[in-house]
C-alpha cells in the first residue's frame, strides 16, 4: 500500500532518497554539477512529501516560495525500481494540492535536458516549458517549466 507523508526536510527517508538523488544527478549533470548542487541546499525545507509503499521510503518531493503567488518544485525523485508506475505522479499531485491549500497560483521548476524521462513526465502532468528563470537563465542543460493552478 502507498502512503504519502507531508513532512519537513528533516526527515531522515528524506534525507536518504535526496542523496539517491544527488549521486544520480552527479552523473547526468556531469560538469555542470557543482554549479545546480549549490541551488539545492535541503536544510530549511518546511513543505516536503514522501511516499512510503510497506513502510519503505521510495519517492519524495518538496516545494518552497518563490514568490508571493508561486512555489518552486525541488528535489523530485523515484528510486529507479518503483519506476514507472504513477508513484512520482502521485508526488507531484501531493505537492500540488499543499501548494493549493497555501493559496499559491502556480508552480515553477527547473530540470536538465539529459534527465529526458523528467522532461516527459513533466509534459505528462501538464507542465509548460517556460523561459529559464533565475539562476538558471542562461544555461544550456537547463529546462524550466511553469503549471498554474485552478
Amino acid at each position: 500500500m502507498l502512503k504519502i507523508v507531508r513532512t519537513n526536510s528533516e526527515n531522515p527517508d528524506f534525507i536518504t532518497l535526496v542523496k539517491s538523488l544527488d549521486s544520480y544527478l552527479k552523473i547526468t549533470d556531469e560538469d555542470e554539477h557543482d554549479f545546480y548542487n549549490q541551488f539545492n541546499n535541503i536544510d530549511v525545507l518546511k513543505h516536503v512529501v514522501v511516499a512510503y509503499k510497506d513502510n519503505v521510503a521510495i519517492a519524495c518531493g518538496t516545494f518552497k516560495a518563490f514568490n508571493d503567488n508561486t512555489v518552486e518544485i525541488k528535489r523530485m525523485f523515484t528510486k529507479p525500481e518503483f519506476r514507472g508506475i504513477g508513484i512520482a505522479g502521485k508526488v507531484l499531485n501531493a505537492l500540488e494540492t499543499w501548494a493549493k491549500e497555501l493559496v499559491y497560483n502556480s508552480l515553477i521548476l527547473e530540470t536538465g535536458k539529459r534527465q529526458i524521462e523528467a522532461v516527459s513526465f513533466y509534459k505528462k502532468y501538464e507542465y509548460i516549458i517556460t523561459p529559464n528563470y533565475g539562476q538558471y537563465k542562461g544555461m544550456e542543460n537547463s529546462v524550466c517549466f511553469k503549471k498554474e493552478l485552478n
